[in-house]
């Protein structure tokens, strides 16, 4: 063995990115390449009366403009579906340009394509369109009148409510209750790399340069709504500048990039300007929850009611799961979660970063918050005495650790001794305070089968293949670790290689779930390859392993030995060249347990935060954070630190800075840029530590739980629990904007 797996090893892929030696899609240089420029829509609601592309048509090195005049029809209506499943997974179940109706402002109304980048955009500013508008509904606010509950959620694989005991009898005899209601502003994706698509036809099949979270799902998404074999869609990704949920499903302009293709007979690249980006994949929608919590006067918790209110757009039912962690995190007998819907003028909702948890758990979190207050119990306490020792149907969970994450956290954060009346500490005009919160992830598995191939060279390097992507969270990384140590071979002498449909089919790299089903996709082949070349030693007469039980060899840097005699074996390179092998290959395939595996399935978690406020004018300063965490096997501590950190920072961003709005007189979001829409920078970054507790996980896969959305959930809960210790003031908003966290005038000092 090689030793690989659970060393902080660097990216393999760093060296590419930092020389500029990869290339994103947006870089791809092919021949005879033009460019495509979208044009959306300027109103809300309503329909195209005409469309003026004349000027457009006319501009220098114009090549055609596409409208729903001239588009041709898709071959299938887009079935809502996750990216997850190895389905078809279109961002939304409608796609614009084939007819003249507008369901949301910046909908794709036109398309210009033209021989350069600038022209196309020049052309598309040119293409003057007339609207019948209709009255639009874009805000709570604007729809509440039509709220319905959901029977199904997140492309009716969830259920809209769930219960479990009498909820409304266990709240009203509840010795302690709190009704509390909490309101969330829409947040938006702003990945580094705004998606982009080149497409190219080469004898009648299709190829797609696709800047996605899923290639499998570009592939079958784009193969169904234009009428092809799935053979005749190809779709390479090697490198994605990041994701986040915003490229997890396949939005329409991926499909356009195609037909524009296929229109002018050459490559078209289709990029979105960062303002479309607003408008053309998905965004955490604006929400209200209203959260009722009984418990008794020894902080028993006896009874949670968890409702969700949103935004979706007219075609489809989507909302975050908000009460799937809110439903299981502490032992309750009585709960009752439930998702109401308002239809608006919007394009359809997605996964942004920790869906539903990141929002869920604030809600919860704030509450338990409150109600450790109320009874005068310390917060961490009062976690520990609610802490579920088994899910809500009575399973053990996979793997715990979350009263180990509390404890250690409040250790290393020197949360004991805190005094917990508010206003009581100071730095100058600042007010100190200090939070926390639990987290918890859902651990889940998606696609029924992941694939991947091994092939090892007479040589003594390996290749090891899946079609999975890269999207910066270092799965080249870590599959390399994991195909080195179960081939027996140092990391150096292994390449994976990934980023194309063509290659074995593994899922999409979402959900937390990548590294682990990827991971044991990988594991599966290269353990198949080690254990066939073993086979083969042990038959070989000319072998020094010949009529060893294979059982008792194992290999190390390259080399077959016997585990009770080290110094008898050989290397795979010495058995391949005696048997006239160039190379020798094997695949493995891993299959996810049955959906009602008899486990509880959560990644758990613990977040601190301390921060400074200034409550005259409503600043607030993160100085530190502390996040300890319960992932299962960590396979790259370097890596795993890098998401955790970067998921935390986000959860400060969310706390503080991300919120956008629309403006229901236009029906179009306040902000559409990085200029307006306030993201986190290296200014608002305190001191961030990010620890592991190590707990053993016998039913997920190679024990892996996964980090890319943990580190976020919990976050904002600390940090807003933190302010309200600083000030004594709770808010239940976000992002905590300075006029809200500022003190009233009169307020004594």
């Amino acid at each position: 063995m090689s030793g690989a797996v659970g060393r902080p090893v660097d990216r393999v892929d760093g060296h590419a990115k930092v020389t500029g030696g990869a290339r994103y899609t947006a870089e791809i240089a092919l021949p005879g390449l033009a460019y495509a420029a979208i044009v959306g829509a300027g109103v809300p609601s309503g329909r195209v009366v005409t469309i003026d592309a004349a000027p457009a048509r006319a501009a220098s090195g114009v090549l055609a403009v596409l409208t729903h005049e001239n588009l041709p029809k898709v071959a299938a209506r887009p079935r809502l579906l996750p990216s997850l499943l190895g389905a078809p997974a279109p961002g939304q179940s409608f796609f614009p340009m084939q007819d003249e109706v507008v369901h949301y402002f910046g909908q794709p109304v036109a398309v210009v394509v033209a021989e350069s980048h600038e022209q196309a955009q020049y052309a598309a500013s040119l293409v003057e369109v007339a609207y019948a508008r209709t009255p639009s509904v874009t805000t709570i606010d604007e729809g509440r009148g039509g709220a319905y509950e959901a029977e199904r959620l997140f492309g009716g694989l969830m259920p809209g409510r769930e219960e479990r005991g009498d909820a409304e009898t266990a709240l009203a005899e509840a010795e302690v209750r709190l009704d509390l209601s909490y309101r969330f502003a829409a947040n938006n994706h702003n990945t580094l790399e705004p998606p982009a698509t080149t497409a190219v036809w080469e004898e009648g099949r299709l190829t797609l340069y696709d800047s996605t979270m899923g290639i499998r799902a570009s592939q079958l998404t784009v193969a169904q709504l234009l009428g092809l074999p799935l053979s005749d869609v190809r779709v390479v990704t090697h490198f994605v500048g990041g994701g986040f949920g915003a490229k997890a499903m396949t939005w329409p302009h991926v499909t356009l990039a195609a037909m524009a293709a296929r229109h002018v007979g050459r490559p078209v690249r289709l990029a979105l300007t960062r303002p479309q980006t607003y408008t053309s994949h998905g965004h955490r929608e604006e929400q209200e929850h209203e959260l009722s919590l009984g418990a008794t006067r020894d902080g028993r918790v006896t009874a949670l009611r968890h409702h969700k209110l949103s935004i979706t757009s007219p075609f489809d039912d989507w909302a975050e799961p908000a009460t799937g962690v809110s439903s299981q995190l502490y032992a309750c007998d009585h709960y009752q979660g439930v998702h109401r819907l308002i239809r608006g003028n919007t394009m359809t909702p997605t996964f942004t970063r920790g869906p539903g948890e990141t929002v869920g758990v604030f809600v919860l979190e704030t509450a338990m918050d409150e109600l450790a207050h109320e009874l005068g119990i310390d917060p961490v306490e009062l976690r520990l005495r609610n802490r579920a020792a088994t899910d809500p149907r009575g399973n053990p969970w996979s793997s715990d650790g979350l009263a180990d994450c509390l404890r250690l956290g409040a250790e290393r954060f020197g949360w004991h001794g805190r005094d917990p009346g508010t206003r009581a500490r100071r730095d100058g005009d600042w007010l100190i305070g200090t939070g926390m919160a639990a987290a918890a992830y859902p651990v889940a598995f998606f696609m029924p089968a992941q694939r991947a191939r091994a092939r090892v060279y007479e040589d003594g390097g390996a290749v090891v293949q899946a079609g999975t992507q890269e999207f910066g969270t270092g799965m080249l990384t870590v599959a390399t670790q994991v195909a080195a140590d179960a081939l027996g071979l140092p990391m150096e002498a292994v390449r994976f290689e990934a980023g194309d449909t063509d290659l074995p089919n593994t899922s999409a790299a979402v959900g937390s779930a990548g590294s682990g089903m990827v991971s044991a996709a990988v594991h599966a082949a290269a353990t198949a390859l080690r254990d066939q070349l073993v086979a083969l030693a042990v038959a070989d007469r000319g072998s020094p392993l010949y009529g060893a039980d294979p059982a008792a060899v194992n290999v190390r840097e390259g080399r077959m030995l016997l585990r009770d005699r080290p110094e008898t074996g050989e290397a795979y390179g010495e058995l391949m060249r005696r048997n006239r092998l160039a190379d020798a290959e094997a695949t493995g395939s891993w299959s996810p347990p049955p959906l009602d595996t008899p486990h509880g399935l959560l990644t758990f978690g613990a977040q601190f935060a301390e921060v400074a406020v200034d409550p005259e004018l409503g600043l607030v300063r993160v100085r530190r954070m502390l996040g300890v965490f319960a992932p299962g096997r960590v396979l790259n501590p370097k890596l795993a630190r890098s998401q955790l950190t970067g998921g935390m920072l986000w959860g400060l961003g969310q706390a503080l800075l991300e919120g956008n709005r629309m403006d229901p007189r236009h029906g179009r979001w306040g902000a559409a840029n990085l200029g307006e829409y306030l993201v986190a920078v290296n200014a608002d970054v305190p001191e961030i530590t990010a620890e592991f507790v190590e707990v053993a996980d016998d039913v997920v896969p190679l024990g892996i739980k996964g980090v890319g959305e943990i580190g976020q959930v919990g976050a904002a809960a600390a940090i807003a629990n933190a302010v309200f210790h600083a000030t004594g003031r709770r808010i239940r908003e976000l992002p905590l904007a300075a006029e809200l966290v500022m003190d009233p005038p009169g307020t004594p000092a």
